[in-house]
């Protein structure tokens, strides 16, 4: 295989050797479970601590370096990239730098005061480089109004 990158919205499975064999048979066209394989795709959080343990989400699982590892062999990968966790800098690199969350939203929620990030990666090496910046002043709208702006649809 040639690539050596997947992007995934959360994280990784609660089991070991899940291939995207599986993971494409997923049936995406419908509500989230509370739990399973798109569960924890969807929900589960890189942890320092190796193994799985229970998320703090209450969903998902946590996760160590040593789930990355055996996924990125399972599925012949170099690197996750996933989102769905506030980071400070808008990024953070863990598992000895094979797995990187970005998180694009800066002042998530207008009150957290994180940086948002995103990620560029070098089309030869794969090497990826980081961007972050802080929010800007949005219109005076009230929240969830901007879809119904005129021009914004």
């Amino acid at each position: 295989s040639t690539q050596s990158t997947w992007g995934v919205h959360g994280g990784l499975p609660a089991t070991d050797n899940v291939t995207f064999a599986q993971i494409n048979q997923l049936n995406r066209n419908r509500d989230i479970p509370d739990e399973g394989l798109m569960s924890d795709l969807l929900w589960s959080d890189p942890s320092p601590m190796p193994g799985r343990t229970p998320n703090k989400r209450g969903v998902g699982v946590a996760f160590g370096e040593d789930v990355t590892d055996n996924f990125l062999k399972t599925n012949k990968l170099k690197l996750v990239i996933r989102s769905h966790e506030v980071k400070d800098k808008g990024y953070e690199v863990d598992h000895s730098g094979k797995l990187i969350t970005v998180f694009s939203a800066p002042n998530y929620c207008d009150q957290i005061g994180n940086k948002g990030a995103f990620i560029r990666l070098d089309g030869k090496s794969m090497t990826p480089r980081f961007t972050s910046y802080e929010a800007v002043p949005h219109p005076n709208v009230r929240p969830m109004q901007y879809s119904m702006m005129p021009g914004m649809v």
